[in-house]
């Protein structure tokens, strides 16, 4: 393994706590680093207790605590030489450090050295230190009692000092062959102390003076405070510089996470490299495993994103091409104010009919108080005959008569009761029928009005009838029987309107009547000039169909008499061309014989 990826304390390290524990700076093994070049060796992770182990006794100066880090990786061990590659575990070995020792560390300047803003002088703040110390070093096993706290030696400074260096970086290389003046101030400057130019070498002969404890003691305190801010530190779950991939969410964002899942990788490939493989195909499937899992909620956002928007732009493309919704809204808006016209004439009509029939209602009631009136009047005036009649003195005749009177007029009461009941039976059966008139004049003048609408005779009129108003209206809750009827005079208006309308349209249809047939009668007419138009045409085309067939036949004769004139001239020519050929070679023949008579 190289020397980078060794975990040391001379690397230099940031606290990332800000030192929010115990107010005192971080030394550089409290922080995990977070970058693969400061990470622990692939050969396996420590095995750290927070305690020492039993055992271990004050007198100890070997430097031995349980943060050792002891190898498990099988790996780094040596198959063929069984005491080579393998980590000692026994007391009289120590694992190795990287550390050079203090001569490589150079030492503060003047202008890094500061004052310790701490109360050392102060004995209640000693004593807290003190117990803080004893605590801890309990809690670690460490032997020790408060009186020799209180009474100091240089062995027991130095194995507390040791130990405690020990907790904080387990791999830090004590040498027991060194003075304990020659090792103090090094391991300080290693693990950072602030204050450790304030320390004099001289002060560790006698820890427990009185000028040289308090530092000393602040020394120890501080050691106490780092160790339990890294066993803090290494206990914690939450903290992502810890690496531990199992305890990385499956959604992360953190670098540190990603660090920690490429160290994975790389710590399984190498042990598989070690093993033979070049080709890593399980290493590769948890890595892509764990960063399926992180983008696997996005991918599904994705997904949904993506269907929605195809279904929007399925949306947008029916919507482009549907027809544009202007003209339907159009039409329904001439609906909707042709019915608010016809509503507003309805309401109009009930609204006229409502007034009547609240001042029926208001007559009504008027008459139905001056009735109760003058009923309590009459009860009035009948208790009053009453009292009369009882304080009178009658004889027994006139007691008779007055009962027989009676008898008649209560035997005439009952006949005008049958009367009034058959008079109420015939009342409320003229009701009926007069309601049941009244709805069919209703559904008639209704009827009335929508052929009015339907020919066109609402106000205003055509002159010469724009004055005249031609709606009728019933007004059953009057008690005037002229009154039932709103409107013009039907007799003296209404009926010579519409006659007069009748016989202007009637008029009008004769005109048009007599007018349509005029224009059949032209119509007939041109139809028989047409059908005489086309006889003619027939005719017409008759002779030129005769025409052109004498025509084809003259044309046929002369194809025929030019194709036996054609067959005439070529035979002519023929024979002209053999009679040529014939005149030359007599013409030659006479020639030659020419020629021979006149050699001889």
């Amino acid at each position: 393994m190289s020397e980078p990826l060794r975990r040391s304390t001379m690397q230099p390290a940031t606290d990332i706590y800000a030192n929010i524990r115990s107010g005192l700076p971080m030394p550089s093994t409290a922080k995990k680093a977070s970058s693969s070049a400061m990470r622990m060796s692939l050969a396996g992770p420590a095995a750290r207790t927070p305690y020492l182990p039993p055992g271990t006794g004050s007198g100890s100066n070997t430097g031995h605590s349980g943060y050792r880090s002891q190898n498990v990786n099988s790996l780094l061990q040596s198959t063929s030489k069984p005491n080579y590659g393998r980590t000692p575990l026994t007391n009289s070995s120590r694992r190795g450090s990287v550390w050079t020792g203090g001569a490589s560390l150079a030492p503060p300047s003047g202008s890094q050295t500061f004052k310790d803003p701490r109360p050392l002088r102060e004995r209640s703040y000693q004593s807290k230190m003190k117990q803080e110390i004893y605590s801890w070093l309990q809690a670690t096993e460490f032997d020790i009692s408060m009186q020799t706290l209180s009474s100091i030696t240089g062995k027991d400074y130095r194995a507390m000092f040791q130990h405690l260096v020990v907790i904080v970086d387990p791999g830090y290389p004590f040498d027991s062959r060194l003075r304990f003046e020659d090792e103090c101030q090094p391991a300080l400057k290693a693990l950072r102390y602030p204050f450790a130019a304030q320390i004099d070498n001289k002060w560790l002969a006698a820890p427990g003076s009185m000028h040289s404890w308090p530092a000393l003691l602040a020394v120890l305190h501080w050691l106490v405070e780092m160790g339990k801010a890294r066993l803090n530190y290494l206990e914690s779950e939450d903290d992502p510089t810890l690496q531990i991939v199992d305890r990385i969410p499956e959604e992360f964002s953190d670098p540190i996470h990603h660090q920690a899942l490429a160290f994975e990788y790389f710590s399984e490939a190498y042990v598989a490299f070690f093993h033979g493989a070049d080709i890593f195909h399980e290493q590769d499937k948890a890595l892509e495993t764990s960063y399926a899992k992180k983008n696997e909620r996005v991918v599904g956002d994705l997904e949904d994103k993506k269907a929605l928007l195809a279904q929007r732009a399925k949306e947008l493309d029916e919507l482009r091409a549907s027809k544009a919704p202007l003209e339907k809204l159009q039409k329904i808006q001439a609906c909707i104010l042709d019915d608010r016209a016809k509503f507003d004439d309805v309401l109009h009509r009930l609204e006229s009919r409502k007034r009547q029939l609240t001042e029926s209602v208001a007559r009504e009631k008027a008459e139905l108080a001056a009735r109760s009136q003058n009923f309590d009047q009459l009860k009035a005036e009948h208790e009053k005959l009453t009292e009369v009649v009882k304080v009178q003195n009658l004889t027994p005749e006139e007691v008779i008569r007055m009962n027989t009177d009676h008898e008649t007029l209560a035997r005439n009461l009952e006949d005008l009761k049958y009367k009034i009941s058959e008079a109420r039976k015939t009342v409320m059966s003229l009701e009926v029928i007069t309601t049941n008139r009244g709805a069919a004049a209703d559904e008639a003048l209704e009827l009335y009005g929508n052929l009015l609408s339907a020919v066109g005779l609402f106000p205003p009129l055509p002159p010469p009838f724009d004055n005249i108003d031609l709606r009728l209206e019933l007004n059953t809750a009057t008690a005037n029987p002229q009154q039932l009827l709103l409107g013009s005079d039907i007799r003296k208006v209404i009926k010579p309107t519409l006659c007069s309308v009748a016989e202007i349209k009637r008029t009008e249809r004769a005109d048009i009547e007599s007018e349509r047939i005029k224009v059949d009668n032209e119509l007939d007419q041109l139809t028989l000039e047409c059908e005489n138009v086309d006889e003619e045409v027939r005719e017409i085309e008759k002779k030129v169909m005769s025409l052109n067939e004498q025509a084809d036949d003259l044309r046929d004769a002369a194809q025929q008499e030019s194709m036996v004139s054609n067959a005439e001239a070529a035979r002519l020519e023929k024979e002209l061309a053999h009679a040529r050929t014939a005149a030359l070679s007599s013409g030659m023949g006479v020639k030659s014989r020419l020629q021979a008579l006149q050699f001889e």
